[in-house]
């Protein structure tokens, strides 16, 4: 007979959605599925599809191990905020489009569990601390680079979230004083030099006096479909263009890192999302740049480490926060 207790992880994000399950060990994952997001049907349409999307886990967790439902003690959330964890709402995300939205207790309601609701980019973090590349750290930055640039922060083996549940807002901080406008309203964002969208623009105002070939056919002649994953490319090709602005997209992370490891002394730094899909061209000279600038002790004793649960860091991490939040610890 199963005695195993399970914990279902849910990921939300504005494109996708990730579901799964794990036991209290996190030693596996179970039932991992992705659908579509579907923002665009509504805050309840959403929590529907989450809700179906768990019960489709519930099946596969009887199918794969035996276990019913009462051997699962309940469902962790990660969702983009901001949010007020205590009263499980996502106070505003544009990503979603929702504003004060109950979200914990449309989906425990749903499902008939007890839930919990943490920031995605404090789960991503977390679970890479808790199972993936930060295993072993007890103090870890995370970043998450995208679409945007999410993070959290793990102090002495926990999560911390600030009095108002704001702290790992790092894309949020300034790099530049009189910068490139952020989405956000301020001025000189990392967000704003360094996330997906972000990188796609400085190349585009590049090319316009440094015209590329290579860029050209990969784009078929149309700088609108521009991505941060094309640069790249062009820059494995070796696209001057192109390198220089990983080049400079390392320097400004560099900078921004430098600022928390100065900060934080933290043993683990690490780094998930497709903005990491550059691989070497930006790691080195990303940990150059920290070299350059953060105090040596700092730099001495921090590892700066790709995340090793790309597909699956926000759903473990939710599993993570829940067990933390409802058990007490790890």
């Amino acid at each position: 007979m199963n005695r195993e207790q399970y914990i279902i992880g849910v990921d939300l994000g504005g494109t996708n959605l990730s579901v799964g399950a794990m036991p209290l060990d996190g030693s596996r994952e179970i039932g991992l599925r992705t659908l579509p997001t579907r923002a665009d049907l509504g805050a309840d349409a959403v929590s529907d599809r989450i809700a179906a999307m768990i019960e489709s886990v519930v099946i596969a967790l009887n199918s794969e191990t035996g276990a019913g439902r009462d051997a699962i003690l309940g469902v962790g959330i990660g969702s983009p905020g901001p949010l007020d964890r205590e009263r499980g709402v996502v106070i505003f995300t544009p990503n979603l489009g929702w504003r004060d939205y109950p979200l914990r207790d449309e989906i425990a309601t749903r499902v008939n569990m007890r839930a919990t609701l943490d920031n995605d980019a404090n789960c991503a973090t977390f679970g890479e601390f808790w199972r993936g590349a930060a295993r072993g750290g007890r103090d870890v930055i995370g970043m998450t680079l995208g679409t945007g640039i999410g993070g959290g922060l793990v102090l002495d083996g926990r999560l911390y979230h600030g009095v108002s549940d704001a702290a790992g807002e790092i894309g949020h901080t300034s790099i530049e004083s009189n910068g490139r406008r952020c989405k956000c309203g301020n001025y000189g964002c990392l967000e704003a030099y360094c996330s997906g969208p972000a990188i796609a623009e400085r190349a585009r105002e590049a090319l316009e006096s440094d015209p590329s070939p290579t860029i050209d056919t990969l784009v078929d002649g149309d700088l609108s479909r521009l991505t941060a994953h094309i640069v790249y490319e062009a820059a494995r090709r070796g696209d001057t263009v192109a390198r220089e602005v990983v080049r400079d997209t390392a320097r400004f992370l560099g900078t921004g890192l430098s600022n928390l490891i100065n900060i934080f002394n933290p043993d683990t730094v690490v780094l998930a999302g497709g903005v990491t899909q550059a691989g070497e061209a930006l790691m080195l000279p990303l940990q150059a740049e920290v070299k350059r600038r953060a105090f040596k002790t700092a730099v001495d004793s921090c590892r700066i480490v790709l995340g090793s649960l790309p597909m699956s860091a926000g759903v473990v991490g939710a599993v993570a926060t829940f067990k933390e939040r409802v058990l007490g610890s790890l």
